[in-house]
């Protein structure tokens, strides 16, 4: 059963090896992270499902990471103590794969015990008093935004028959390109996009966002409007309410944390 769906970002920032003083910059997001934690721990989930833009992504079809033990890497940020691991989800896993083989949907099964930061920043932060939960880490693929959404109705067929307390997060930056000094250069659309988005996901508008064009989706420079279908396909006809506990852009990059409260 479903028990927890929310949207994190994941800027190394956050970390505090990484982010020392810088930190303080995105003081707003770290709070809301905090907060969200509570929000997780008190609905006691067996296994967390993290939709990472930045693990194996393949062109056409989605991927699930099968391996039974995790292990999070920072040293490419240059911090070589932070060091997490968590149990995997295996079982889970290949279930998943029977249902989206009966959906249509393209599907491949990996297995890689080193996590990507999209996945680690999250979890860094979400699973510090959960110990003994299992992550079951899922890509998204470069499909169009209709088979993301079909994808995700797929994974809430799994979801819902398990005898497990499952919560889904979905990880993902919003636009790259808030401002001059951004990762990806300045976007005309960065701004509108993102505003966009969150006002879309308050109004519980999921066609909305579903229909929103591949061309201001690209111009944007985002990595998370991908997850975000997905969890929306999960959590698709269900009653929730989205609140959206922080946004802010401090770096050029648009880092939005919110709660779709089931």
């Amino acid at each position: 059963m479903l028990v927890f769906s929310a949207i994190v970002p994941h800027p190394p920032l956050l970390i505090p090896n990484i982010g020392k003083d810088e930190i303080k910059k995105i003081e707003k997001t770290k709070q809301a992270m905090e907060r969200l934690e509570q929000d997780l721990y008190l609905s006691k989930p067996d296994i967390i499902i993290i939709i990472s833009p930045h693990g194996s992504l393949f062109t056409d079809a989605f991927s699930i990471n099968a391996h039974t033990h995790f292990v999070s890497d920072f040293e490419q940020f240059g911090d070589l103590t932070t060091k997490l691991e968590w149990i995997g989800a295996d079982s889970l896993a290949a279930k998943i794969k029977q249902e989206v083989k009966d959906s249509q949907v393209p599907l491949q099964l990996i297995s890689q015990e080193r996590l990507d930061h999209g996945s680690t920043i999250p979890l860094h932060y979400l699973t510090n008093h959960l110990p003994n939960v299992k992550v079951l880490p899922v890509g998204y693929s470069e499909l169009d935004s209709k088979t993301h959404l079909k994808f995700g109705e797929a994974l809430k067929e799994v979801i819902m028959e398990s005898d497990k307390r499952i919560a889904v997060i979905a990880s993902g930056d919003l636009s790259h390109g808030l401002t001059t000094e951004a990762p990806a250069g300045f976007s005309k659309v960065g701004q509108k996009f993102d505003s966009t988005i969150i006002e879309l996901l308050e109004n519980r508008n999921t066609a909305g966002i579903t229909n929103i064009e591949a061309e201001f989706v690209d111009q944007a420079a985002e990595c998370g409007y991908r997850s975000i279908l997905i969890l929306l396909g999960i959590i698709k006809n269900m009653d929730y309410d989205f609140k959206n506990y922080s946004y802010e852009g401090p770096f050029g990059v648009g880092y939005l944390v919110g709660n779709f409260v089931l």
